[in-house]
């Protein structure tokens, strides 16, 4: 039986920025997005909260505004940024304040925010154009938070799936790759940090880790993993066919799982203007 990869590999390589079609097809089933995909743990809202010099937060790739109605709970005042009008829409009816424009070419209009957050978007930015805009969007002092949710889950479903993934759609890895967290900085981490640093105007950045957990009936799961970018390339009867394998194979283990996530956050602090980076 195939086992779990030992470090995470993004389904579109090492450089997922590159792909920014990928991002742009979740906007297919937006509704499905914004009610499967998991929130934010609220210790790591609060601790990013509480590491801001005030409530102006711009959310760049805020999808249906998941992280926003977090952050916005949290007393914060947000503005969404997102490439898809369909998933903007979802935010709005929630009550965020949406611009549709991808964030390398959206205008600020001289606005500046306390904290830059991206939920699971980050990696869709070019690192150091987007640091390099982060630095001139932010007020001195303001933070950059990005984060996304790692997922592990029980060995044997994972291995379970992994077998399901190779049989039904060879090639295409189950939409939560196995990434250490117990040791190490994260491929998201050294990725983001090399954009700041490269791009000037942040200090030291750092890394954040929030560990919480989610049950999941079988229905729940097979509800979320079309919301995944590496999913919209399929054929349709390979999608159906590869989502009755998962949730066989989630009934034998007695119709659910308890994953486990890591909210991992890679933040850095805005000291100065930023510096245009070549290479």
């Amino acid at each position: 039986m195939p086992t779990v990869p030992p470090h995470w590999i993004h389904p579109l390589g090492e450089r997922p920025h590159l792909y920014r079609h990928a991002a742009e097809s979740f906007g297919a089933d937006a509704e499905r997005y914004d009610r499967s995909r998991p929130r934010y743990p609220e210790a790591m809202v609060e601790a990013i909260v509480a590491g801001s010099p005030g409530p102006e937060v711009l959310d760049v790739g805020c999808g249906t505004g998941i992280a926003a109605r977090q952050f916005r709970d949290a007393g914060c005042r947000v503005l969404g940024v997102d490439v898809d009008a369909r998933m903007a829409e979802v935010a709005r009816r929630h009550g965020i304040e949406v611009e549709v424009a991808s964030f390398e070419e959206w205008d600020p209009a001289g606005r500046r925010f306390d904290a830059l957050i991206s939920a699971q978007a980050w990696h869709w930015v070019e690192p150091v154009a987007g640091a390099a805009k982060a630095a001139r969007v932010l007020r001195p002092g303001g933070r950059l938070a990005v984060f996304w949710n790692v997922a592990q889950p029980p060995a044997e479903i994972a291995e379970a799936f992994a077998e399901v993934y190779a049989r039904v759609a060879p090639g295409t890895p189950p939409p939560r790759r196995w990434m250490p967290v117990s040791g190490g900085h994260t491929p998201f981490f050294h990725t983001t940090a090399d954009g700041l640093r490269r791009a000037g105007g942040f200090g030291e950045p750092e890394e954040w880790r929030f560990g919480w957990e989610r049950h999941y009936t079988r229905d729940e799961w097979l509800d979320l993993v079309p919301t995944h970018s590496v999913h919209s390339r399929l054929p349709a009867d390979t999608l159906r066919n590869l989502l009755a394998a998962i949730g066989a194979a989630i009934d034998a283990f007695g119709g659910g799982f308890t994953m486990r996530y890591t909210a991992v956050v890679a933040t850095a602090v805005r000291t100065g203007v930023a510096e245009h980076a070549t290479g």
